[in-house]
């Protein structure tokens, strides 16, 4: 049995870092891991989506710019097949500089395969038990299929990104983040895109005026959008797959030869052999953790989407940061310390830091709240982007900004004004005093911070 100071099973964005660091240290490290190096966000998640954002965005500049004085002639054609290209040269430079890292490192010993728990400190890989001290699971998710789709030939985040053809048809299930980003960028490809959603909005877990705003931006997009729409079945019929759904008007049928399954994602912890150890999980698979990452075995802890406690790369990567501060830094971090932030890369995207309307209510908070409109913006206006809005909550007893919702051109970016103060515990009076740049989105938050009104 090999024997290390420490095995990190998973090479997502927590996993690396945190090998490179205990190396470092002087600590031999085993990394495992079963498939591509970098997990999600490299190889499915954040870089060939967002690669295929990009792309879908010159399109749809290309084809409707006529209003700023701009005109093409002729056809504007969509190359899904470079598109690709250029995606896959992205996630091979990420595996190349990955791979580098390993191989330069001498404490880290890179182990291809599948990390199965034999007890708590043993791990068996292709046959071969390992041991260590401390072990660290760094498993990441994967597409959530429902029961009754399981025997047709459905597309996931994954595979929608192997697609040499533009569909000619594409119907979504689910109207996440996840459906609402392929679903715009397909539409700006050219396929003719409807999306069902069971629930009574788009990206439910939002306030319903954003859901709203948003479900107009997608259907602006030339998107059908069916909510209360619950999918019971598909099955598969001679080259197409034919959806049966429930909604208001009974029940209904879709034929389609592309389906993507957006349907939420789950935790890669079922094959684990978590059973041979004491690590509890919740009902949902989720690693169980505490303020410190580490599970209810001390020595073993769960970084990223495994553990439920966030489920973005900034989060895993946050994840690593919590853990390396109490193995080698003398500040240490806290899951506590941290404020969920994310963004949904529609266009115009959505940022989202803090608590929301909803949220706050159901806590009984006393708060305030600034709302704009993004077509009172004059850089919105100047660009021709004017779909949005950006809100912010502020406590009633402290002045302390509870949280931000901004829907709008550069809303990804600018959403970190806020995200600062925040973690500075400042007041929001220090923003709603200070000179931003003009002509910028972000230069109305003082003045919106002038105007609260009580939640």
């Amino acid at each position: 049995m090999r024997k290390f100071d420490a095995i990190i099973i998973g090479t997502g964005q927590a996993g690396p870092p945190l090998a490179s660091s205990m190396a470092k240290n002087g600590k031999k490290v085993a990394i495992i891991e079963k498939s591509e190096l970098g997990g999600t966000c490299v190889n499915t998640g954040c870089t060939p989506t967002k690669a295929y954002v990009a792309s879908a965005r010159r399109a749809f500049i290309a084809k409707n710019s006529r209003e700023m004085g701009v005109s093409i002639e002729g056809e504007v054609n969509v190359d899904l097949k470079k598109i690709k290209a250029r995606k896959d040269k992205l996630i091979s430079d990420s595996h190349e500089g990955l791979e580098k890292m390993f191989e330069n490192e001498k404490n880290i010993s890179l182990i291809g395969g599948k990390a199965v728990f034999v007890d708590n400190h043993t791990i068996q890989v292709n046959g071969e038990k390992l041991s260590a001290e401390k072990i660290f699971i760094n498993v990441g998710g994967r597409p959530r299929i429902p029961e009754n789709f399981k025997d047709v030939n459905y597309l996931t985040n994954r595979t929608m990104l192997e697609l040499e053809e533009i569909p000619e048809n594409l119907v979504i299930a689910g109207g996440g983040y996840v459906g609402l980003e392929f679903g715009q960028m397909f539409s700006r490809f050219g396929s003719k895109v409807t999306i069902l959603e069971r629930g009574t909005q788009l990206m439910k877990k939002e306030d319903d005026d954003i859901a709203e705003a948003i479900t107009g931006i997608i259907k602006d997009s030339g998107i059908k959008v069916l909510l209360n729409s619950n999918c019971i079945k598909g099955t598969q019929r001679e080259g197409e797959i034919v959806l049966t759904y429930d909604c208001e008007e009974g029940a209904k049928e879709i034929k389609t030869p592309h389906l993507l399954l957006a349907a939420g994602r789950v935790p890669n912890t079922d094959d684990l052999g978590l059973e041979n150890t004491g690590v509890k999980m919740d009902e949902k698979g989720f690693i169980k953790v505490n303020d410190q990452l580490q599970t209810t075995v001390s020595h073993i802890w769960a970084l990223g989407d495994c553990n439920g406690e966030g489920g973005f790369t900034h989060t895993a990567y946050n994840d690593y940061q919590i853990v390396n501060s109490h193995l080698s830094e003398e500040k240490k971090r806290k899951l506590s310390d941290r404020f969920l932030c994310y963004a949904a890369y529609i266009d115009p995207p959505l940022a989202r830091v803090g608590l929301n309307e909803k949220q706050i209510k159901e806590k009984g908070i006393k708060a305030k709240v600034a709302e704009m409109q993004m077509k009172n913006v004059a850089r919105a206006k100047e660009k021709g982007e004017t779909s949005g809005k950006l809100k912010i909550f502020i406590e009633a007893e402290t002045d302390k900004i509870l949280g931000a919702i901004f829907l709008g051109t550069g809303a990804d970016e600018f959403i970190h004004t806020v995200l600062d103060q925040m973690y500075a515990g400042a007041s929001y009076k220090v923003m709603r005093d200070a000179i931003h740049i003009h002509p910028t989105v972000s230069e109305l938050i003082p003045t919106m911070l002038e105007n609260l009104k009580d939640l």
